[in-house]
């Protein structure tokens, strides 16, 4: 059998999240629609974190932080 490389720190965090993710759910694999469907979950968390971030960036202020907005520009297309 071949000997697996050592994963990075980073890879090693997310193996160490995904089981236990998987383990406080109560979530079993059995197949590849299993799969399908945690990852498709991962994705919709990872790009909605993304998009959030990426609009905190152009307007300038997060979601939460409203009152302390320095811009005409707004979240809600109002100023």
């Amino acid at each position: 059998m071949a000997r697996r490389k050592t994963d990075s720190p980073q890879k090693a965090a997310m193996r160490e999240m995904m089981h236990d993710y998987l383990k406080n759910n109560d979530i079993s694999i059995k197949n590849g629609t299993d799969v399908n469907s945690v990852m498709r979950d991962m994705m919709s968390v990872l790009l909605e974190g993304v998009l959030d971030e990426e609009l905190d960036e152009e307007l300038g202020y997060s979601r939460y932080d409203y009152r302390n907005k320095d811009t005409d520009n707004s979240r809600n297309g109002e100023v």
